[in-house]
């Protein structure tokens, strides 16, 4: 997502640094990808065939469709069967891949039934077009809803410590051992507020907000798959960091707690 330019419209400022940033992924074994066609939009495929295709064995391509795009910052649901195949035809095409790994509805389209959305998908699926079907921002009727008409193995909500409205959907993914991609895993930076007290936690542990925002989310549940959004190798190499911060169990409770309740007063 964040590989492309402001407001997640356009080409990035340097289509050379974004690459770099996606070369650097595999070096420092990251083996899971996820994008849309939305962002850019067509920006963001584009770039990772071009920085890594043809893909090494064992890395996974996740990417969305059923998003449109007005302009900066602007979304807009389309969950009709036609407009989907087509996003999943041309995803391919700017993947260059003859299948997709994970293939996401980006949003449920309250003016189509979601059958008819994931109808459409699970036909390409068995076209062999798309290998495995997630779906997004949804709830856990939405998810019993979905399975009645394709497997559903992921759902990418937002989440991240300092909001967990969606437990729940976290403990079905859980329980029915699903993937759980947890998106603005630090609220676009909003959780980076000076004398909070992940702030305070991450310095004692000499480490920054994010990566502990980040091992939090590794540490909290075992199906949740992070997906940091970086365009700096820097901040790449930051994130894939956290991967190593340990804290005790009543460390992680007492943030826990010191989050909840700076969020429940409203501070």
């Amino acid at each position: 997502m964040r590989i492309t330019g402001p407001g997640i419209w356009g080409e990035p400022k340097d289509r050379n640094q974004a690459k770099r940033v996606l070369k650097r992924l595999l070096d420092l074994g990251v083996n899971f990808i996820d994008t849309a066609d939305a962002y850019g939009p067509e920006v963001s495929e584009n770039l990772i065939a071009e920085a890594l295709h043809p893909y090494p064995t064992g890395l996974v391509i996740a990417t969305k469709g059923g998003l449109t795009r007005q302009g900066p910052n602007r979304w807009a649901p389309v969950g009709r069967a036609g407009y989907l195949c087509q996003c999943v035809e041309m995803s391919l095409r700017r993947l260059k891949v003859d299948c997709i790994d994970l293939y996401q509805l980006h949003r449920f389209d309250d003016q189509v039934p979601v059958e008819e959305s994931l109808g459409e998908l699970k036909k390409l699926q068995g076209e062999g077009k798309i290998r495995h079907i997630g779906i997004s921002e949804v709830s856990v009727k939405d998810i019993e809803r979905a399975q009645k008409t394709v497997k559903v193995v992921s759902v990418q909500n937002k989440y991240n410590i300092g909001d967990r409205t969606h437990e729940d959907v976290l403990e079905y993914c859980g329980k029915h051992q699903l993937g759980f991609i947890p998106w603005f895993p630090m609220e676009a930076g909003k959780l980076n507020q000076p004398g909070s007290r992940l702030e305070k936690a991450a310095k004692a542990h000499k480490a920054s907000t994010a990566q502990l925002a980040l091992a939090w989310l590794l540490h909290h549940s075992p199906v949740t798959l992070p997906i940091p959004g970086t365009s700096s190798v820097p901040h790449l190499e930051e994130n894939v960091a956290a991967a190593e911060l340990q804290l005790s169990d009543e460390e992680w409770k007492s943030l826990e707690a010191g989050i909840a309740r700076t969020a429940g007063s409203g501070s």
